[in-house]
């Protein structure tokens, strides 16, 4: 039997520099891929192609959720919401981390909730997933939330929502007893006993030391004067 090669060049896509030309060599029974040779070469040019266009609508969805999160944020910076604080990842725009401080006259009063906000390719014209990373009395940890802005209600999503519109709500929603999917029932001194230890748990988590040096520094800060106030008692 007579073995026979053909070596195929993939088409460069428009983005050579990222997806170079690359060859394929493939190894066929005469008696069958032969007569067959022309019927391959198409079929492998159309999925050739249908891989470029894919590729290229991603990057092009992929810059519009680059651009739209790098607004987001700045707008963060210049105008701040209170008790909220949150940072994208160095190394994927489209994982946001959060910090929401309890705020007084709360039984989150003194604690600190890291969490995740999970954003779509698709951003602005797809919800994130919403996750709270710390314990806090109110939701289950690392548990996708839903809520109104949440990737749970496509339907309901509004493309001029942004990071800090959708953590004021959460923020909001937290504050009520309203039930829902990722949520869990407890005391008002349970809330308060974990507020507390919120402080240490973030503490032992790297991304958060790492994104948040300055809230780190707050809770260094109320740790010792906690001790203080025990020695003294």
């Amino acid at each position: 039997m007579i073995f026979n090669f053909w070596i195929f060049i993939v088409p460069p896509t428009p983005q050579g520099n990222k997806f170079p030309a690359r060859l394929l060599l493939v190894l066929g029974l005469s008696h069958w891929l032969l007569p067959h040779s022309e019927l391959l070469l198409k079929l492998f040019f159309n999925i050739s192609f249908c891989f470029r266009v894919t590729i290229s609508k991603m990057s092009k969805i992929s810059a519009v959720a680059n651009h739209r999160l790098r607004s987001d944020y700045l707008r963060m910076k210049t105008d701040p919401i209170p008790y909220i604080n949150a940072e994208p990842l160095p190394s994927n725009i489209l994982e946001w981390h959060y910090v929401v401080q309890g705020p007084k006259d709360s039984p989150y009063y003194d604690g600190f909730y890291h969490g995740k906000l999970i954003f779509p390719m698709e951003y602005p014209f797809k919800p994130p997933s919403i996750l709270m990373t710390t314990p806090s009395g109110r939701f289950k940890t690392d548990t996708r939330l839903c809520l109104s802005m949440s990737d749970f209600h496509p339907g309901r999503w509004n493309p001029a929502w942004s990071p800090a519109t959708i953590l004021t709500g959460l923020l909001s929603f937290m504050l009520e007893e309203a039930p829902t999917t990722g949520s869990i029932v407890a005391s008002v001194e349970e809330r308060k006993e974990m507020a507390i230890k919120s402080w240490q748990f973030n503490l032992d988590n790297k991304i958060f030391c790492e994104l948040f040096p300055e809230t780190v520094k707050i809770i260094k800060e109320k740790q010792q004067k906690r001790l203080n106030e025990l020695a003294m008692q």
